[in-house]
């Protein structure tokens, strides 16, 4: 009995530990305050008895600056929907255009905006801004409908900011990314959701058609490396919901992000990337985190099992004493030391700092490097979150929109990409799951 009383006191000590609330201040001096939500009693117990494991770091919950910060980045987009269901990010030749409704309807703009409403609690039968994305969703799939076979895009479009600056193909690649997270939502409508999965596989045939032999993704823009690396994020994201994506132009595709860093010199291919560290960095990041959780946790096992020494690295030998092939073992290890050098440079202030002032770039680029650690399981997420929200937070224009200071300016875009980073702890066991290899 005393041993048991003992286990309950400390168990009761551990709860207590998880319910503390504590304020600090972020490098751009906002205040926040984190509280990390309880885990339920029996899970406490089983996992003290060892038959499961508790990962309370990725148990967050948004702090109620964000929140606030959060819910008036929603209602200034909300209004900045267009008539025809869309949003738009303006002409590369008129930057200066800051009112949403004096521009058109773009398909990139829009799947955006769309997958920021989704993270942000929204669904298409429900949510504060459920119409809204009703709408979005059949702006985007008019899109693609009304697209040539032929075509590598689903808009004939032409010069937009996304475009210019991402690349000429970035409307089909994030409209794949948001059909893809739109399935889930629609278990309740057989008809429409055939007709998005139909679409999607539209959209992923058109990526793997723009493909080029490297990987990329063809008719790049001043920073097209984001182009392929979010081309890669879509393949990755739509091969896990079933659409019919080729294995070998998803592999093309990491492989080109992986290669555009050097884990043994830090040295950064920068030629896509308009000679940014930031955006060619993040996508190094992104690309390698997958294979490099994979790595983590078979070399966790195999320490556990004894088959490792507990100091043993990841290295390519290793890895082939437990049970991968040689070439495997060799991409695995790459990948591995990829990903955990490529993430620290991702969060260097001064590679953040990207062109020298905030643009939809930068902010795609933090996105980049928050999801990465999520796919990875990397328990250092939350570090970045506080971080980055704080830096979120202190720019947010006072009605409640973001805007860039240069390239791509956009208010709409821009606010997107913020909501989707703010509120990306919304989506913590979804990027867990798809970070998870079969």
């Amino acid at each position: 009995m005393k041993t048991w009383k003992a286990l309950s006191i400390a168990l009761l000590v551990a709860g207590s530990v998880l319910l503390v609330s504590f304020t600090f201040r972020t490098n751009s001096k906002v205040k926040h305050k984190t509280t990390y939500r309880s885990i339920p009693k029996g899970c406490v117990f089983r996992t003290v008895m060892g038959e499961e494991s508790s990962d309370s770091s990725f148990i967050f919950k948004t702090p109620e600056s964000v929140n606030l910060s959060i819910q008036n980045g929603l209602d200034w987009i909300a209004q900045a929907q267009n008539n025809n269901g869309g949003w738009g990010a303006g002409s590369h030749g008129r930057q200066d255009i800051m009112d949403p409704h004096a521009v058109q309807s773009d398909p990139a703009t829009t799947s955006m905006v769309a997958m920021a409403l989704l993270r942000s609690g929204n669904t298409f039968t429900g949510g504060k801004y459920a119409t809204q994305l009703r709408r979005s969703l059949e702006y985007v799939l008019k899109a693609v409908e009304s697209s040539p076979q032929t075509n590598i895009n689903i808009t004939d479009q032409t010069g937009t900011q996304i475009q210019i600056k991402l690349g000429a193909n970035i409307d089909v690649i994030l409209a794949s990314q948001f059909l893809t997270n739109s399935l889930e939502y629609l278990n309740n409508d057989k008809q429409l959701k055939d007709r998005v999965k139909k679409n999607l596989n539209t959209c992923v045939a058109k990526i793997q058609q723009a493909q080029d032999s490297n990987g990329s993704i063809s008719g790049s823009g001043w920073a097209g490396v984001l182009q392929s690396s979010f081309a890669s994020n879509a393949l990755e994201a739509a091969q896990a919901q079933g659409a019919k994506v080729d294995d070998a132009a998803l592999e093309r595709a990491r492989a080109y992000q992986k290669k555009n860093y050097n884990a043994e010199t830090g040295s950064v291919n920068t030629d896509m990337g308009a000679g940014v560290m930031l955006y060619s960095v993040s996508g190094s990041t992104r690309a390698s985190a997958k294979e490099a959780r994979k790595v983590k946790e078979e070399v966790d096992k195999a320490k556990r099992d004894g088959r490792l020494a507990q100091n043993a690295p990841p290295s390519a030998e290793n890895l082939e004493k437990i049970g991968f092939d040689k070439d495997e073992a060799m991409k695995y290890s790459t990948a591995y030391n990829v990903y955990q050098s490529a993430k620290v440079q991702a969060q260097r202030e001064d590679v953040m700092d990207g062109f020298g002032s905030n643009g939809g770039e930068e902010f795609l680029s933090y996105l980049q490097t928050g999801e990465s650690m999520i796919i990875g399981k990397d328990n250092t997420w939350t570090k970045w979150y506080d971080n980055i929200s704080g830096r979120m937070v202190r720019i947010q224009n006072d009605d409640g929109s973001w805007s860039g200071h240069h390239c791509i300016t956009s208010p709409v875009f821009c606010t997107a990409t913020c909501l989707l980073i703010l509120s990306i702890n919304n989506d913590v066991d979804k990027l867990i799951e798809l970070g998870r290899e079969k």
